[in-house]
């Protein structure tokens, strides 16, 4: 049980950063590819429908934590407490920025709202890039299963580290960079004109550099945690199929993105952030939060999990509340589905 729960979880966190992921690099880059009001509004439009349903999986991704891991949930909270409060802010700063820009007409107004929610949906890409490589770097646990992580140190990785380091720092860039070419490719299959040509472009311009932070960064974290490719060598099928989709599915990216094939493209980027998450996952496995103090002190699904009895019983609820949650994005997603509609450009957002 404490293995189908992993993975229960891991696939939460990867819905939700493939779903927020691509509102969250269009709010990004927005400035760069909208010049006019006219155009913000309609970059903000096409995510208008779904960003903040979207976050939802963040949500039910902590509240599983919480049920099936408890000891995870404890110490994690208590010792990423400063980076959490954080993120606390840029979510809310997101959403007044997106929500409060048309209160006013005016150009100040809207243009501080709107660089609001272009830092806070930046920040936020960072920030998480920077935890998830916190995670698989490893952080100062002690022999409780508890930490603390000042927000940065000396920027080296050691026994002592801080959040932000060389390598947190590293795979914080190439997240932000991932969500902005996975939001551009959402922003292209939305929208026509002149948005669309230019988050084209910054796709194009990004996709080289996105494939170079990605090999930088699995060297990096071979280095730095050399145990990611025990599950690799053990599991050669797995091991040899991850990567293959990975590189399948840049590919595909790159292809559908110079022939003008934007959903094909969106796929593309969503199976390439999906495959990648989920070879941390399978790589981390059964680690759900390494110690850099000493492997000892890792916690793992079976130190941290719940009793047997409520992780059994709690499968017919997760499942149960998953059906709705799922049905309800089916619907949200279809009802929008297709190019913003040029008669509804004075509406919304």
């Amino acid at each position: 049980m404490p293995t189908l729960w992993f993975a229960l979880v891991a696939f939460m966190l990867i819905a939700y950063v493939v779903l927020d992921g691509f509102d969250l690099g269009a709010g990004a880059m927005h400035l760069f590819i909208a010049r006019t009001d006219r155009e913000r509004r309609t970059v903000l439009r096409s995510i208008g429908p779904v960003w903040d349903g979207n976050e939802v999986w963040l949500i039910a991704a902590g509240g599983t934590l919480y049920f099936a891991f408890p000891a995870l949930y404890a110490s994690s909270f208590s010792g990423f407490y400063l980076p959490l409060n954080i993120v606390l802010w840029l979510l809310m700063l997101r959403a007044v920025g997106i929500e409060f820009r048309l209160h006013l007409e005016s150009p100040v107004w809207r243009g501080f709202f709107d660089g609001a929610f272009c830092l806070a949906s930046g920040l936020l890409a960072l920030f998480y890039g920077a935890a998830l490589g916190n995670v698989i770097r490893g952080v100062p646990l002690r022999a409780d299963g508890s930490f603390f992580e000042p927000l940065w140190t000396d920027f080296r990785v050691g026994t002592n580290n801080g959040i932000l380091d060389w390598y947190t720092v590293l795979c914080g860039v190439l997240a932000l960079v991932a969500v902005i070419v996975h939001g551009t490719c959402w922003v292209t299959y939305k929208t026509e004109g002149a948005v669309q040509q230019r988050a084209r472009k910054l796709a194009s311009v990004l996709l080289a550099p996105l494939f170079i932070l990605s090999v930088v960064a699995l060297i990096a974290s071979i280095s730095v945690r050399p145990h990611l490719i025990d599950n690799y060598r053990r599991h050669w099928f797995a091991g040899a199929l991850i990567p293959a989709i990975a590189v399948a599915s840049y590919l595909g990216l790159v292809l559908f993105s110079r022939r003008g094939r934007d959903l094909a493209a969106f796929f593309s980027s969503s199976a390439f952030m999906t495959t990648m998450l989920a070879g941390v996952a399978f790589a981390l496995y059964p680690r759900v939060l390494p110690a850099s103090t000493s492997d000892a002190f890792s916690l793992t699904i079976y130190n941290t999990a719940s009793g047997q009895y409520s992780l059994q019983y709690g499968v017919y609820w997760w499942s149960a509340g998953m059906l709705v949650a799922i049905g309800y994005f089916a619907i949200v997603y279809w009802l929008f589905r297709g190019k913003l509609r040029a008669d509804a450009g004075d509406h919304g957002y």
